[in-house]
């Protein structure tokens, strides 16, 4: 389901939040759906059958789980509704820490340059005690349920034995009687004890089981349509009277913005920082759901087509090229799974990869790391571009993804691509003059 999100839809939930939901909190409701299956049938029988054997003895002694019940009950409604708002706030604090831990090891090398460890280690410990403190409050809160309980308990005994004091006095039932009696009494509250712990995980697995279904209920704001997968893509875009504004923001990057890309060219787009120019191939692949107007590929509306046969018709390199934790083989390969060995060099050698991936000790089995940290920036940037000269489709779009290329390289890798744009659309994202250039036609945004 997470992975049909819109971007929107992701940029509503922090990624330690998803990580949260999709880790410890399925395993809370796990643990509240094993506990009902075994623990609440099994104490339910104890209680019950507590209950029947010793009224089977004396229907006095009823009077006394009669009394016990409304107390017991009172005293669990009352600390599971003062327990239960923060079990939601438990799960939330769990959602801050594992945000500022995913942000720390993701911003290691930023934290390390900056000398702020000092600072992170402090901010982690801030959002670490406000989970320890939210934990220690749930405990607490139960802390003083369970005493409450056991007196309740033990009154409940010294009443049978009362009662049944009496009732031996008077030959109605004999001594032995009275002790199965305070044995079933203490069988059906030990009981209804042990439903109070269950209690509080099965609060704690409802209050995840509803983050999990903020989740599962958040449908894909952007429907794929019934594009037919065998039909070919030329290429030709159009924006038409397009408006477009990131939620939360008040003001709108586009206002009834049209632009024509044909197949066959090279567009440069150009302008100020902010201005929407990356924005326009977010729009364009699907990732935002733009609030007004209409975007053509080939005369079909986006909206009709189905977005992962468009997304499959189209290379996107980023501004930062994201490589996965597996080999530079394989991150290349993602452009083009069932890509031959051969197909992945000549794709590396027309990005200008190839001579450093074979410098490497195990030259293109050698992993990536993660997020690719064993690689510079400009080395990232180049499998990127080979990713996308290997997936061959018809819409290749540079999203400034040569900044941190040399001269040299820039100029080899814009004449690889220039060579091959005879029947693909080529939009180039771009600041630098010799990347502008190389293109047909210049686009102010």
């Amino acid at each position: 389901n997470i992975m049909s999100f819109s971007f929107e839809q992701t940029d509503k939930f922090s990624t330690g939040s998803l990580i949260t939901r999709v880790t410890n909190d399925i395993t809370q409701l796990q643990n509240f759906i094993q506990m009902s299956m075994r623990g609440f049938i099994r104490t339910f029988m104890l209680f019950a059958g507590g209950i029947i054997c010793m009224l089977s003895l004396n229907l006095r002694f009823g009077a006394v789980i009669a009394c016990a019940l409304p107390l017991v009950t009172i005293c669990v409604i009352y600390f599971l509704s003062k327990a239960n708002p923060l079990f939601s706030k438990l799960q939330q604090k769990l959602d801050n820490v594992n945000n500022v831990m995913q942000e720390n090891v993701s911003g290691f090398r930023v934290v390390k340059a900056y000398v702020k460890e000092d600072y992170e280690k402090e901010r982690f410990g801030k959002s670490n005690d406000d989970l320890v403190n939210t934990q220690l409050n749930v405990l607490m809160i139960f802390s003083y349920m369970q005493p409450i309980m056991n007196i309740i308990l033990n009154l409940s005994v010294v009443a049978v034995i009362k009662v049944g004091g009496i009732q031996v006095a008077n030959g109605s039932v004999t001594p032995g009687n009275v002790m199965a009696a305070i044995t079933y009494v203490t069988q059906s509250l030990n009981a209804v004890m042990r439903m109070t712990n269950m209690f509080q995980t099965a609060s704690r697995g409802i209050a995840s089981g509803r983050r999990i279904n903020e989740v599962l209920a958040c449908e894909p704001s952007i429907k794929d349509g019934s594009f037919n997968a065998t039909t070919s893509i030329k290429g030709k875009i159009e924006f038409k009277n397009v408006t477009f504004g990131y939620v939360g923001k008040n003001t709108n990057i586009f206002e009834d913005y049209s632009a024509f890309f044909d197949s066959g060219k090279s567009y440069a787009l150009v302008g100020e920082s902010g201005r929407g120019k990356s924005t326009l191939a977010k729009i364009l692949l699907g990732f935002y759901q733009p609030k007004k107007g209409c975007i053509f590929i080939d005369g079909s509306d986006i909206t009709e087509l189905g977005l992962v046969n468009v997304r499959d018709k189209i290379a996107y390199i980023p501004q930062e090229p994201y490589l996965f934790n597996c080999s530079i083989k394989e991150n290349i390969r993602m452009g083009k799974l069932n890509a031959s060995d051969e197909e992945i060099y000549n794709a590396a050698k027309q990005a200008g990869a190839h001579d450093f991936i074979s410098e490497l000790e195990n030259g293109y089995e050698t992993s990536a790391g993660e997020r690719g940290n064993i690689l510079s920036g400009g080395q990232k940037q180049r499998i990127a571009i080979a990713r996308a000269i290997l997936k061959d489709a018809p819409v290749i779009i540079f999203d400034e993804a040569t900044s941190a290329l040399d001269n040299e390289t820039e100029k080899y890798i814009n004449k690889t691509v220039m060579s091959v744009k005879k029947d693909k659309l080529i939009l180039m994202i771009a600041h630098r003059p010799s990347t502008i250039e190389t293109a047909d036609c210049r686009f102010e945004v």
